[in-house]
């Protein structure tokens, strides 16, 4: 059997305040071919479907468009991710067209989707059918009492992963134990250890901790794990030892692999190659080497960087890059006159526009705070920097609580 794996669609999302609609609809227009030309039996959508819990409404009517549509080639199965709202995404699901599963509940992250070869694949029709148990975005506030039974879960990813990974795991057992021969895939939605992230994935830390291990999915007989949420294409090594409630070891690798996002949603991803994933579920019991291919994904509008003296980006160097959606840095000495309208009549898409000089003049030492700090450990050399002395434990818990409130809220904006 054959899936296609894909997430982080972000309908609705802007870049630098550029609508990407028009472009996200063309990318659903290559999913639905692809899907078609490739008669797969299912395709996987690992969360982050919208941008925002309350999507716009053109975003809204796109999504359903493109359920409709994929569905006529393959079975779809949806999960939301940290930008949905599980709730509206779901509010539908009872009376969706057959072959369309959305899975929005905590509750069934031990219930698989029990998925049969799609009329259109290639698979013959007395091949085994497929599990996909798909979990939504678990939100360690949310999930944890959900998921808890003989004793309350920790406050973190890790735990509440863990325990949906445990449901997973005795389903799969049970069923493996009764005869079943077919193919298991996880689809989840979480930061996992081990992948890369980039500067528009948006913060997920409870308790100071936002990442779940790999090792989490390993030895429960797991043949792929779909997972969203980081925005380059990549695979995630599982370790493969066994765990408590399946009792096995899986006779091959477990293989995790983030899709990645359609499109690039930050600078921060100008190098990355988007791409959709299509998955050779039996060759993953094999060498394993070809299970995956990674298709390119359509380019609308390149990204790109361009960094020099205004005149040579007036010039030849920068003619390359006039189509494109361009961070352009200026570098001469002094900040040239008209220097946004001079950059935009050359880059009719420039996106950003930075005066940078080569040396600048002695100024206090300022420390840079990227993307990958913890906004928590800011806050903490804040306080330190205006008080003289770290931060109490009363004040650092002021602090978290301050932080995840405001991630909180942003959430459910």
């Amino acid at each position: 059997m054959r899936i296609l794996h894909t997430s982080d669609w972000h309908l609705g999302r802007t870049l630098h305040g550029v609508d990407l609609l028009e472009h996200q609809a063309a990318h659903l227009d290559h999913l639905v071919e692809l899907a078609r030309a490739e008669r797969v039996d299912a395709v996987v959508v690992a969360g982050d479907v919208y941008d925002r819990a309350i999507p716009p409404v053109e975003a809204v009517a796109l999504l359903s468009d493109a359920l409709a549509r994929l569905a006529e080639h393959a079975h779809v199965v949806v999960t939301p991710g940290n930008h949905d709202s599980a709730i509206r995404l779901g509010f539908a699901e009872r009376l969706l067209r057959p072959g369309v599963h959305l899975r929005t509940r905590v509750s069934d992250v031990g219930a698989p989707v029990v998925l049969g070869p799609h009329p259109g694949a290639t698979t013959g029709a007395g091949e085994a059918p497929l599990l996909v148990y798909a979990l939504p975005y678990l939100d360690p506030d949310a999930a944890r009492h959900e998921l808890a039974e003989d004793a309350p879960l920790a406050r973190s990813h890790e735990a509440v992963m863990a325990a949906a990974v445990r449901r997973v795991g005795a389903d799969l057992a049970a069923r493996r134990a009764g005869g079943f021969r077919g193919h298991a895939v996880v689809s989840g939605h979480a930061f996992v250890v081990g992948g890369e992230p980039s500067e528009s994935e948006r913060d997920i830390r409870v308790g100071g901790v936002d990442s779940v291990p790999a090792g989490t999915f390993g030895g429960w007989g797991i043949d792929y794990v779909a997972l969203g949420h980081l925005h380059g294409p990549q695979r995630v090594p599982v370790p493969d030892a066994p765990r408590g409630t399946a009792g096995q070891a899986a006779a091959h690798p477990t293989v995790a692999r983030y899709s990645g996002s359609p499109l690039a949603f930050s600078f921060s991803e100008v190098r990355q190659r988007k791409s959709t994933a299509l998955v050779h579920l039996d060759r993953l019991r094999g060498e394993g080497h070809d299970a995956v291919e990674l298709v390119p994904a359509p380019v609308p509008r390149r990204l790109a960087e361009v960094t020099g003296p205004l005149e040579d980006l007036l010039g030849a160097a920068g003619e390359p890059h006039v189509d494109d959606w361009v961070r352009v840095v200026v570098t001469d000495p002094a900040r040239p006159a008209e220097l946004y309208a001079r950059v935009r009549a050359r880059f009719p898409h420039a996106l950003q526009v930075t005066h940078r000089p080569p040396q600048q003049a002695e100024r206090e030492t300022v420390t840079a705070v990227g993307p990958g700090r913890d906004p928590l450990d800011v806050a903490r050399n804040f306080v330190e920097h205006v008080s003289g002395h770290a931060p109490t434990a009363a004040e650092e818990s002021v602090l978290r609580d301050a932080l995840e409130g405001a991630l909180a809220a942003e959430r459910s904006a």
